[in-house]
C-alpha cells in the first residue's frame, strides 16, 4: 500500500498544474455550501439582533422595509418625513421612551444621524475620546468612521451637498468634531451623530446671518427703515455654528412641522406596544412597525436565495465529481504504457488500482481541507453583508 501512495504522490507532483486545478475545483464546490451557511448565519444574527433591540419604529406611511433599513442600519432610502408634532404626540402618550431621528444627510458618504442624547444611551454608546454634542453644529463620530476619515476631537467635517447645482438647496455646513465613540460592532460605528436640532440647520429651516440692522453692508441692503431692513438674496448664511454666532441662528418653520424620518419607540409593556401600534396605524399619515417582524420577513426572501445557492452547490459538486472522474479515466488511458511496465516488473493489479484511488482521494482530501480552512476563516471573521444593503 505504501508503494501505491508513493507512486500516486509522485505522479501528482509531476503533474502539479493539473493537480492544483482539480483541487481548486473540489474546494470551490465544497466551499459554496459551507460559505453560504456561515455568511448567511452571521447576516441573520446581525440583522435580528439590531431589530430585536428596537421594539417599535414610527415613520411616514410607505415601505416599512425602507423605514427599518433607514432608521436601524442608516441605509439611504427614499422615505417620507413626519413632523415633530407627531413625535410629541407619541412621546406624551406612552409611559416608555421615544427618540426622534433624521437620517437624510451624509458627511463624506457617512450617514449623519440627528437624534437626542437619550438615543446614544439607549444604544449603549459611550464616548472614547472627547464628549457628546451640546451645541448646534457639533458632532461625535462612530469608531469606524473616525478611523476611515482620520478625524479626532477638534477637527472639522463638512456635510455633503445634496443637490450640487440647485441654488435653493442649503449649502453644506462645517461641523466641529467633539468626540469619538467606542466601537460596538454595529451600524453606529459607521455614523456621524449630531443633535436633532442640527438636522434643521442641514434642512435649511434654521440658519444664522449677521444682524441686518448693524452688520450688513449697504451693498446687500435693498431697503432700510426704522421698523425693518430688507436685505438682498445675495446675503450668505453662516455655514458654521460657533459660540460667537450661535445666538444668531433662528428657526423659519412651525416647530410642530420640523421634519424627522423616524421615531424609535420603547414602550413600557407588551400591552402598551400593541395598543400604540394599532392606534397609530389606524391614522393616515404615520405608520408604526415592529423591526423584528419586518426583518424576519426580509430574511424569508434571503432564505430563498440561500436555497438557490444550495441547489447550485449540489450542481457544482456534481460537475466537480464528473470532472474528476473524466480526468481519472483519461489518465488511465494515457498511462497504459506505464501500467504495462508496472505489470511486467511485478506490480499487482490491486496496487495499480490503489495508486489511482489514492491520487483521486488525495485531490478530494486537499480540496475539502482547503474549503474547511476558508470556512473557519469566514466563521471567525465573517464579512459584514449588512453594509451591502
Amino acid at each position: 500500500m505504501s508503494g501505491a501512495v508513493r507512486l500516486a504522490c509522485a505522479h501528482a507532483r509531476h503533474h502539479s498544474v493539473r493537480t492544483c486545478l482539480l483541487t481548486l475545483c473540489v474546494s470551490v464546490a465544497t466551499l459554496l455550501p459551507i460559505g453560504t451557511q456561515v455568511i448567511f448565519r452571521d447576516f441573520e444574527e446581525r440583522l435580528l439582533s439590531r431589530a430585536a433591540s428596537t421594539p417599535l419604529l414610527a415613520g411616514a406611511k410607505g415601505s416599512r422595509f425602507d423605514l427599518v433599513m433607514s432608521a436601524l442600519y442608516f441605509r439611504r432610502a427614499e422615505i417620507g418625513t413626519i413632523g415633530m408634532g407627531e413625535y410629541e404626540a407619541i412621546a406624551t402618550s406612552i409611559v416608555g421612551s421615544a427618540f426622534p431621528m433624521n437620517t437624510r444627510f451624509t458627511a463624506r458618504t457617512a450617514p449623519i444621524v440627528a437624534t437626542s442624547p437619550d438615543y446614544l444611551e439607549f444604544r449603549g454608546l459611550s464616548v472614547r475620546a472627547g464628549r457628546l454634542p451640546v451645541m448646534l453644529g457639533e458632532a461625535v463620530l462612530g469608531a469606524r468612521v473616525a478611523i476611515r476619515l482620520g478625524l479626532s476631537p477638534g477637527d472639522h467635517l463638512y456635510s455633503d451637498q445634496r443637490e450640487l447645482f440647485d441654488l435653493v438647496t442649503p449649502a453644506a455646513i462645517r461641523m466641529r468634531i467633539v468626540g469619538v465613540l467606542h466601537e460596538k460592532g454595529t451600524p453606529d460605528d459607521e455614523a456621524v451623530f449630531v443633535d436633532i436640532k442640527t438636522a434643521w440647520v442641514l434642512e435649511g429651516l434654521t440658519h444664522g446671518h449677521a444682524d441686518a440692522a448693524r452688520a450688513i453692508p449697504d451693498a446687500l441692503t435693498l431697503e432700510r427703515s426704522a421698523q425693518q431692513v430688507v436685505v438682498s438674496e445675495a446675503l450668505v448664511d453662516d455655514n458654521e455654528v460657533t459660540p460667537e454666532n450661535v445666538e444668531r441662528f433662528h428657526l423659519h418653520a412651525d416647530p410642530a412641522s420640523l421634519p424627522i424620518t423616524a421615531v424609535v419607540v420603547v414602550p413600557s409593556s407588551e400591552k402598551e406596544m400593541s395598543i400604540l401600534k394599532a392606534r397609530t396605524n389606524a391614522g393616515r399619515s404615520v405608520q408604526m412597525v415592529s423591526p423584528a417582524d419586518a426583518v424576519a420577513e426580509m430574511l424569508g426572501y434571503v432564505a430563498r436565495v440561500r436555497q438557490l445557492l444550495d441547489g447550485l452547490s449540489v450542481v457544482l459538486l456534481g460537475f466537480a465529481g464528473a470532472m474528476l472522474g473524466l480526468v481519472l479515466t483519461l489518465s488511465v488511458r494515457m498511462r497504459e504504457r506505464e501500467i504495462q511496465t508496472l505489470s511486467r516488473i511485478g506490480v499487482s493489479r490491486w496496487t495499480i488500482r490503489a495508486m489511482f484511488i489514492w491520487e483521486c482521494a488525495g485531490v478530494v482530501l486537499l480540496g475539502v481541507l482547503g474549503a474547511a480552512a476558508v470556512g473557519v476563516v469566514l466563521a471567525v471573521a465573517p464579512p459584514n453583508l449588512v453594509k451591502l444593503l
